[in-house]
C-alpha cells in the first residue's frame, strides 16, 4: 500500500525513490552540499513535491531527476512513478 502526500523531507524521498539506499547516507551528502534542488543546495530537511528537479553529484557523475509523485512508501518495482531521469 503506497500513501500519497505534497511534500516530504529530501533524505526521506531519497531513500524511499531508492536514488540513495540509506537515509543517513542521503543526508550526510545533502548536509555535504552535493544535493541541489531546483538548482539551489539543498539541506536534508528542505521539502521536496512534485515538479522539483533534484541534483546529486556521485564522485565524478551527476544524477538529475524531476519529481513526479510523493510517496511515503513504495514497493521496488513502482519507484518508477516516483521520479523521472532528465
Amino acid at each position: 500500500m503506497t500513501e500519497e502526500t505534497n511534500s516530504i523531507r529530501l533524505d526521506k524521498f531519497l531513500k524511499v525513490s531508492r536514488l540513495i539506499k540509506r537515509r543517513t547516507v542521503a543526508a550526510e551528502a545533502a548536509d555535504a552540499g552535493r544535493i541541489t534542488v531546483n538548482d539551489k543546495v539543498a539541506k536534508a530537511s528542505t521539502r521536496v513535491q512534485s515538479g522539483d528537479i533534484i541534483e546529486i553529484g556521485f564522485g565524478n557523475r551527476t544524477v538529475r531527476v524531476k519529481v513526479k509523485n510523493i510517496l511515503l512508501s513504495t514497493k521496488k518495482e513502482d519507484v518508477s512513478e516516483m521520479y523521472e531521469y532528465l
